[in-house]
């Protein structure tokens, strides 16, 4: 009866556990919806945290020089390396496999009010706000 009882506490513990096992995780390394970057995620500080880890035309052109944050309003942040640059702040747990918070877009350099959520084991939904105004793309999983 012991024995029983055990199989099926384990059973139960298992069948429990199984929803947390299939949990979708935003970490890892993201492809963007054009595939001219990849993003990093990790969690950080209870959220999670986002940085651009490769582009597919690392060097400016029109220069030579490694791809720069060159629309930032800001001059001296204007100068910083792509590679590397944050993407995300604030991006705290919203709902399960979401967080929301702010995203910063290099192509305008603005930041904008967003959504991220993870919508499948090789899909991320990234999405952005100016307003009434939104926006959004799919990202996939990279090197799997």
């Amino acid at each position: 009866m012991t024995s029983r009882f055990a199989a099926l506490i384990v059973l139960l513990a298992a069948l429990l556990g199984a929803p947390a096992a299939h949990a979708q995780s935003a970490d890892g390394t993201w492809l963007t919806q054009a595939g001219d970057a990849r993003v990093k995620i990790s969690k950080c500080g209870g959220g999670i945290c986002g940085v651009v880890a490769w582009l597919r035309e690392p060097y400016d052109t029109a220069t030579g020089q490694p791809a720069s944050d060159s629309k930032n309003p800001n001059p001296a942040l204007a100068r910083r390396p792509m590679i590397g640059l944050p993407l995300f702040s604030g991006m705290q747990p919203s709902g399960p496999n979401k967080w929301s918070g702010q995203i910063y877009n290099a192509d305008d350099g603005s930041t904008y009010a967003s959504n991220i959520s993870v919508t499948g084991a090789d899909s991320l939904r990234v999405e952005g706000c100016v307003g009434a105004l939104c926006g959004g793309e799919t990202w996939t999983r990279a090197g799997h």
